[in-house]
């Protein structure tokens, strides 16, 4: 009879591990990037590159359109889409926050001096809980968003030709 309840006891654990993991295959990840797409950011504080600045979710409000930029000096990609952002800077109704994900604050600074700064607004996020808050897990991303702080568009990797027409051509729009 031991013996019976101890095999009963294993079949029924080995049953219900099976049950949880056939659940959780049919579930969203947690960072699904189509998930924010039409939802609204809020509680946003992001912390100055360069002094001891926090921009909040109040700050985008004031902008037509927000396109927040995860990038980082080491990453080679970023420095690809690069050019992009520097043309999109001169767009009136967009504002370019740049988000420096894992960096040394000296080495972002000299890679801003050297292929020019874009950016409206600069942040940090040393230890990466920051994007992980805007469903980030790689870099370069990028989150454009209203002034109303809902997510129109999310771009992973690296933004393209294409990208860059998509955004100014969506901004316009308004």
């Amino acid at each position: 009879m031991k013996k019976l309840i101890i095999r009963f006891s294993i079949y029924s654990l080995i049953l219900f591990i099976l049950i949880v993991f056939f659940v959780s295959l049919g579930k969203e990840p947690q960072y699904n990037t189509k998930s924010l797409i039409g939802n609204k950011l809020t509680n946003v504080q992001l912390k100055s590159l360069q002094n001891d600045k926090i921009l909040t979710d109040k700050d985008l409000k004031k902008n037509d359109f927000t396109l927040i930029n995860f990038w980082a000096s080491w990453c080679g990609p970023c420095k690809i889409e690069h050019p992009y952002l520097i043309k999109l800077s001169e767009e009136k109704n967009l504002k370019i926050i740049g988000v420096n994900f894992k960096d040394k604050k000296d080495n972002a600074l000299d890679f801003l001096k050297t292929l020019g700064n874009p950016y409206d607004y600069l942040a940090e996020d040393n230890s990466g809980k920051q994007s992980i808050f805007f469903g980030v897990y790689g870099i370069p991303e990028s989150i454009l968003m209203s002034e109303k702080l809902e997510v129109k568009k999310k771009f992973i990797g690296p933004i393209s030709e294409r990208d860059f027409k998509d955004i100014k051509k969506f901004i316009r729009e308004k």
